[in-house]
C-alpha cells in the first residue's frame, strides 16, 4: 500500500525518533497521523503541539525532541538563547534563516585554559584586507589533484578494471552475430572526499581565528565539498558566505553571521550541538575533519571527549590544528584535549596559513 505524499513526513518523522532512541510505538504513530488530520494545522506550531502530545516524549527529552522536529520539518537551524535550571545558557547552533532549534547542554565548573572564558561576547567582526600569500594559490594549483579521493559509486570503462560489464558485452555480442571480441571491463569512479573544518572564534583564538577563517575560504573555493562550522559559545555554519569569491567580501558576510567572535569557549557543547542536528552530522560522515582551535576547553572536559570519540567514529579522520604545536616542546596539558589524543589521527601545528595548507594537501598521502 502506497501512502499518500501529503502523510509521508508524518510517518517518516516518528522513524527518525525510534532511530534516536525514542520509544515511539506503531499505534503513536497512528495517532500522530490522526490528530494532524484532526487538527487540520494552520502552522508549524500545531504539529509539534501535536507530537508531544500523541508521541510520548519524555519531558528531559524535549530539547532533543525539538532539534530533531526543526531539522525534519524546517530544514534549517537557528538557535535562540536558552537557560537551564543553573541559570547556564546553553550551546546554540546557528545557521542563517527564520528556524529556531535549542541544544542545551551543561557547562563544567572548572577552568583548564587560562584565556579560556564561557562568558558569551555578542559582536561582529571586522577583517583587515590583506593580500593572499602564496600559499593559498598553490592550494588552489594542488587541490584539483591532490586533495584526499573516494571511490564514488558510478563506474567507467577502462581495460584494467576489475568488473566485467555483461550488458555492454551482450550488445556487441548482438551486433556481431554472437562474436564476443573482447569482454569489457569498468571499474569505479574516485571524487573528492568532503572536508569539514570546525573553527575556534573564541577570545583565545583570537590572533589565529583571521588565519583561519582565509584559510577556510580558499579551501571552499579550491575543493569540490568543503562545509564549514565556528565554534564559541555557539555553533555557526559558514558554508554560504565564504562561497563568495572575492575573500573580503566573503570575510565581511562571516563577519556578520557570527555573534560570538572572541568570546567564550565550550568546544565540547559546540562539537555535541553539532553532533545533535542530523542534517549537521551528516557532514562529517566519511569527511576528512579538521577541528582549527588551542583547546583551551572551558566547559566541561567529559562533553569534549564524548564529542571528540563520536566525532572519530564517523569521520574518514579527524586532524586537530592548533597554533600551540608549532612550538617543538608543545604537550596538551589540559584535561580535556590529553583524553582526545587517542581519538586523533593528528595533532598538528595551525598557527600559519602555510601549515594549514601543507597539511591539508598531505592528507591523501601515506602516514
Amino acid at each position: 500500500m502506497t501512502l499518500p505524499r501529503a502523510s509521508r513526513p508524518f510517518v517518516e518523522f516518528p522513524a527518525i525518533l525510534r532511530a534516536h532512541g525514542f520509544a515511539v510505538a506503531p499505534d503513536q504513530t497512528i495517532d500522530f497521523l490522526q490528530s494532524i488530520s484532526l487538527l487540520g494545522p494552520r502552522d508549524i506550531a500545531d504539529i509539534r503541539r501535536a507530537a508531544l502530545a500523541t508521541l510520548a516524549i519524555p519531558r528531559e527529552r524535549q530539547a532533543e525532541f525539538d532539534a530533531l522536529f526543526q531539522a525534519y520539518f524546517l530544514g534549517q537551524a537557528l538557535a535562540a538563547p536558552i537557560e537551564d535550571e543553573d541559570g547556564d545558557e546553553g550551546v546554540e547552533a546557528f545557521e542563517p534563516s527564520s528556524e529556531t532549534i535549542e541544544i542545551d547542554q551543561d557547562e563544567g565548573e572548572e577552568e583548564p585554559g587560562e584565556l579560556a572564558t564561557s562568558a558569551e561576547l555578542l559582536g561582529r567582526r571586522q577583517f583587515a584586507a590583506i593580500a593572499d600569500p602564496d600559499a593559498l594559490r598553490d592550494l588552489a594549483r594542488r587541490a584539483a589533484k591532490e586533495l584526499p579521493r573516494r571511490q564514488s559509486y558510478r563506474r567507467f570503462l577502462d581495460n584494467r578494471g576489475t568488473r566485467i560489464d555483461l550488458r555492454r558485452a551482450l550488445r556487441q555480442a548482438l551486433r556481431r552475430d554472437g562474436e564476443v571480441f573482447d569482454l569489457p571491463k569498468t571499474r569505479r569512479k574516485t571524487k573528492q572526499r568532503r572536508i569539514l573544518l570546525l573553527i575556534d572564534v573564541s577570545g583565545s583564538m583570537k590572533d589565529q581565528s583571521d588565519v583561519a577563517l582565509r584559510f577556510a575560504h580558499a579551501l571552499v573555493q579550491s575543493a569540490d565539498s568543503v562545509e564549514v562550522f565556528s565554534l564559541g559559545t555557539r555553533l555557526t555554519r559558514i558554508t554560504a558566505p565564504l562561497r563568495l569569491k572575492d575573500a573580503d567580501r566573503a570575510l565581511d558576510g562571516v563577519g556578520a553571521a557570527v555573534a560570538d567572535f572572541d568570546g567564550g569557549t565550550r568546544i565540547g557543547e559546540a562539537l555535541a550541538a553539532f553532533l545533535a542536528v542530523p542534517r549537521f552530522a551528516a557532514y562529517a560522515r566519511g569527511a576528512a575533519t579538521l577541528v582549527l582551535s588551542d583547546g583551551l576547553e572551558r566547559g566541561s572536559p567529559e562533553a569534549l571527549i564524548t564529542a571528540v570519540q563520536r566525532l572519530s567514529r564517523v569521520s574518514w579522520r579527524l586532524d586537530w590544528l592548533s597554533p600551540l604545536a608549532a612550538d617543538p616542546l608543545y604537550e596538551p596539558r589540559t584535561e580535556a584535549l590529553s583524553a582526545c589524543l587517542p581519538f586523533l589521527d593528528a595533532l598538528v601545528p595551525g598557527d600559519r596559513i602555510e601549515a594549514m595548507c601543507t597539511h591539508v594537501l598531505s592528507l591523501a598521502r601515506p602516514a
